[in-house]
């Protein structure tokens, strides 16, 4: 029973921390549909997830594949002369990790600044449907592929990923509405967010230019951050509100 329970959970354990990033890009994108829709959009988004996960598991030649060199930059490495060479995935995780960049960086300037104006007046008020099951699907995509090859890497039955892949979109089914409105109902909670899909997309950029980064660290450090922040939300909350007995007036003349 040993041979496939620890495997097992172990696999499930690692993909539900894999996934902590794209279920805070489910929860930022997903939060600007009308509320009617955002459970529905939560479900497909997740679900598009467990798909593209499983595709390009039953994929894995072709997800082997792109490791090979699709093109080289010459001189890479200033001072060098070196030649870097790009893989298909490098290419992906920069396009994607560039993607979670300009999408995080906008949403924060429509947060603190209101929305762009040819853009509010293009798109009205929220996205479409549409629209955010794209956003969604791309970014699947880009998460699902270092989700796969870690799955590979550490087992080698197919079944056990299956398995694990379910019970890990299962989870985050479970979740996935809690911690959405808990992101919306706390603006200082959806900035960490966001900042932290920059870090993502930092990491995914660098990774993909060939700098490795302990993700370790990355993580270290969203949970640090999350957690001062939930001390500052339980200490405003235990605050005694100011109660004013009267009106204030302004100064007569």
């Amino acid at each position: 029973m040993t041979d496939w329970l620890i495997p097992l959970l172990t696999l499930t354990s690692l993909e539900i921390v894999l996934g902590i990033d794209n279920i805070v890009f489910l929860a930022i994108v997903t939060g600007r549909l009308p509320r009617e829709r955002q459970d529905a959009a939560r479900q497909i988004g997740l679900l598009l997830a467990l798909g593209s996960r499983l595709a390009l598991l039953f994929a894995i030649s072709w997800i082997l594949s792109l490791t090979s060199v699709a093109f080289d930059l010459p001189g890479w490495f200033p001072g060098t002369g070196e030649a870097r060479a790009i893989s298909w995935k490098d290419l992906i995780l920069i396009v994607g990790g560039t993607f979670l960049i300009g999408k995080s960086t906008v949403e924060i300037h429509e947060k603190l600044e209101g929305a762009i104006p040819n853009e509010a007046s293009s798109t009205g008020s929220a996205p479409g449907f549409g629209r955010v099951l794209l956003q969604l699907t791309l970014i699947d995509v880009v998460f699902s592929i270092d989700s796969v090859i870690t799955a590979v890497g550490l087992v080698r039955q197919t079944w056990i990923i299956v398995v694990a892949m379910v019970l890990t979109v299962a989870v985050m089914l479970l979740f996935a509405r809690s911690i959405s409105g808990f992101v919306e109902r706390h603006p200082t909670i959806k900035m960490l967010a966001l900042s932290f899909l920059i870090l993502i997309g930092v990491l995914l950029v660098a990774e993909g230019a060939g700098q490795h980064i302990e993700k370790g660290y990355v993580y270290f450090a969203m949970a640090f951050s999350l957690g001062v922040e939930l001390l500052n939300l339980r200490a405003r909350a235990r605050a005694v509100p100011v109660v004013l007995h009267e009106p204030h007036l302004p100064p007569a003349d």
